[in-house]
């Protein structure tokens, strides 16, 4: 086992499946103590039981990143149980997928509240134990479809201001030693893009076999590849990248 994190405390939000839970058991095997933060308390806490399986140390959490007094509880939590906290991957993000004249404005917001605000609140609830310690590395979940994408006006916005509010606490953090970088993945095989396959009326695995078709390394992303750059960049070797956004998606434009 590898032991880059040996000493260090990861939370990962969104962590139940897919690119967060993939981020934690890298994260949990390359040596960390990892908080496996969900919506659902139940399926965080069995991610963290598989983890701990295996080898890990991992506790399973219920926090509603879009919720500002649940996320400082979050955070208070991971502090008071492991007297620190030194990497925050911001992982927990909905779509709520639709045509702009079709979109309501509930849709519109829960997606800006949970992939943006969310995100925002959790930066704010971590970035004091970091500034104490003058130690930190937070990483932030964009998407290619920060670029456009049809359907997804408010998943579209919220991803690109991802890319904002990283660069921008780059600059605000990077004095006290906290390196902001953002992943942007492009297609990846989870859940999240087979019910967009269902909403656009494909099969998963058809939608999958197009969209590899389309990659110049002719296959589709998975967690784990997200997962390894995610874990690049919240490592010391990563210590002189800051307020970037990786693309990860197999070569596409």
């Amino acid at each position: 086992m590898q032991e880059r994190f040996t000493g260090r405390v990861a939370l990962v939000t969104g962590a139940a499946q897919g690119i967060g839970a993939a981020t934690a058991e890298l994260l949990a095997e390359q040596g960390a103590a990892v908080v496996v933060a969900d919506l659902s308390g139940e399926r965080a806490s069995r991610t963290a039981a598989d983890i701990s399986a295996a080898g890990g140390r991992a506790v399973g959490m219920a926090a509603d990143v879009a919720d500002a007094d649940s996320v400082s509880a979050m955070v208070d939590r991971v502090v008071d149980e492991f007297g620190r906290l030194d990497i925050l991957v911001n992982n927990a993000g909905i779509t709520r997928d639709d045509l702009l004249h079709k979109m309501p404005r509930s849709n519109w917001d829960a997606v800006l509240a949970t992939n943006l605000t969310g995100m925002f609140l959790c930066c704010q609830a971590a970035g004091p134990h970091m500034v104490r310690e003058r130690y930190g590395k937070i990483v932030n979940l964009s998407s290619r479809s920060a670029l456009g994408n049809r359907g997804q006006v408010n998943y579209a916005a919220a991803k690109a201001g991802v890319q904002g509010l990283t660069a921008t606490l780059a600059i605000e953090l990077g004095p006290f030693n906290i390196n902001v970088n953002a992943v942007a993945p492009g297609y990846i095989a989870t859940a999240m893009t087979d019910a967009t396959a269902h909403r656009v009326g494909y099969d998963p695995a058809e939608y999958q076999r197009l969209a590899a078709e389309q990659t110049p390394l002719r296959r589709v992303g998975q967690p784990g590849d997200v997962a390894a750059v995610i874990a690049f960049l919240a490592s010391d070797e990563a210590s002189y990248v800051s307020g970037q956004t990786i693309h990860i998606n197999g070569g596409a434009r």
